[in-house]
């Protein structure tokens, strides 16, 4: 496997692994684990063929085309004008979340150390110095990402062995298949495997390697279902979902991620378990922050047709940062609730629309054939 598919694939697991993995145990603790096993399963497989038609959809155009070049040659200007809105609904709600959960965790570590900064603060300084990766490029991107990629994986494996021994088989049990389509569960699920959008940036990191291309959005979309599967496991087997540290009542809070991160510790009283989930949270959310940020970036920069150079990266550097920014200091619990708006977003973005688009494209307009997903009419609607 050579280097640039390594890359490929955990920039797609960096994309997919985030803000939405801690925040799938709160939003599924009503389901108990058997039901968010069935709903994280069924999710996966919708995602994972959604991705596959996407990229089919992406490899009729030219090099460097995003979302809103690949609606217009399939669907046209009426349908390019409603991705342009759902889909910058979509990235900035995501964007949000990924930043207030990360400015959170960042506060909550600065606090631990001594440093007591206000909560704003946190989130400038979190974007600021992350921001300015993405501003470098997808090249700056790739190189931050797997360094820390590697860190998490390492962190996250050691951190559920130290869980396991204290998980509950009570706690495992106490949701209800009752739960499975509420709004909550269903739509943070879907916004954990919301890895679609990094593909046009892949193509441009492949070029027309469509067999690397396959590989990595496979893998790396693989690899999120079973670290999702032994985290919710693990969380939900350990943390009740009652009481005063329940994840039932994380659902409301502005500080969701940090109060996650006391109710394990202090449930687990270990001190090398409480130092391995505060680096794998804060990975989590600088991970994925660089990839959705990427994604965002690139989107603008087709969308309005805007070279990432000189004043125009500035520009379109600017126009990334500066409206989730604007959320999270308006709406400090915007955690859980963008990843509410970000979940139904994605519905229509990564579910309805690739199949859509392929629909238009092969049958309607006979673009090329030089890939297709198996399955034919089967697979679309």
């Amino acid at each position: 496997m050579n280097s640039k598919l390594i890359g490929g694939i955990l920039l797609v697991v960096g994309t997919t692994i985030g803000a939405g993995m801690l925040a799938l145990p709160i939003a599924t603790a009503q389901l108990g684990f058997w039901g968010s096993l069935v709903l994280l399963m069924s999710v996966w497989l919708v995602m994972v063929a959604s991705a596959f038609l996407f990229l089919e959809v992406n490899l009729w155009l030219p090099a460097d085309s995003n979302l809103v070049s690949m609606a217009g040659a399939t669907l046209g200007k009426a349908g390019q004008s409603v991705v342009w809105v759902v889909y910058l609904i979509l990235l900035y709600a995501i964007l949000s979340a990924y930043l207030a959960g990360g400015g959170d965790i960042l506060h909550y570590l600065l606090a631990t150390q001594g440093i007591h900064l206000p909560l704003a603060a946190a989130y400038m300084l979190f974007t600021f110095l992350l921001g300015f990766v993405v501003y470098l490029g997808i090249r700056a991107v790739d190189y931050v990402n797997r360094t820390l990629m590697f860190g998490k994986m390492g962190a996250l494996c050691l951190l559920m062995l130290f869980m396991l021994p204290f998980v509950s088989n009570v706690n495992l049990e106490s949701g209800t298949f009752g739960h499975l389509f509420s709004a909550t569960s269903l739509s943070v699920t879907v916004a954990s495997f919301g890895s679609i959008m990094i593909i046009p940036s892949l193509r441009t990191y492949f070029g027309e390697d469509v067999k690397s291309l396959r590989k990595a959005i496979f893998i790396g979309m693989l690899i999120p279902l079973l670290c999702y599967v032994i985290w919710v496991m693990v969380v939900l087997g350990v943390v009740p979902l009652e009481g005063a540290n329940g994840l039932k009542g994380m659902m409301t809070s502005s500080t969701a991620n940090s109060d996650l991160v006391i109710a394990i510790t202090t449930l687990l009283r270990s001190k090398v378990a409480a130092t391995l989930l505060k680096f794998f949270t804060s990975i989590c959310m600088t991970t994925s922050f660089l990839s959705v940020s990427l994604c965002l970036s690139d989107f603008m920069s087709d969308g309005l047709k805007v070279k990432k150079i000189g004043l125009g990266k500035v520009l379109i550097t600017a126009i990334t940062f500066v409206p989730p920014i604007c959320i999270v200091l308006f709406y400090p619990d915007a955690f859980i609730r963008a990843l509410n708006y970000g979940g139904i977003s994605c519905f229509f973005l990564m579910i309805l629309l690739p199949a859509l688009m392929a629909w238009r494209g092969r049958y309607h307009f006979k673009f090329g054939q030089a890939y297709r997903v198996r399955g034919g009419k089967f697979l679309l609607p």
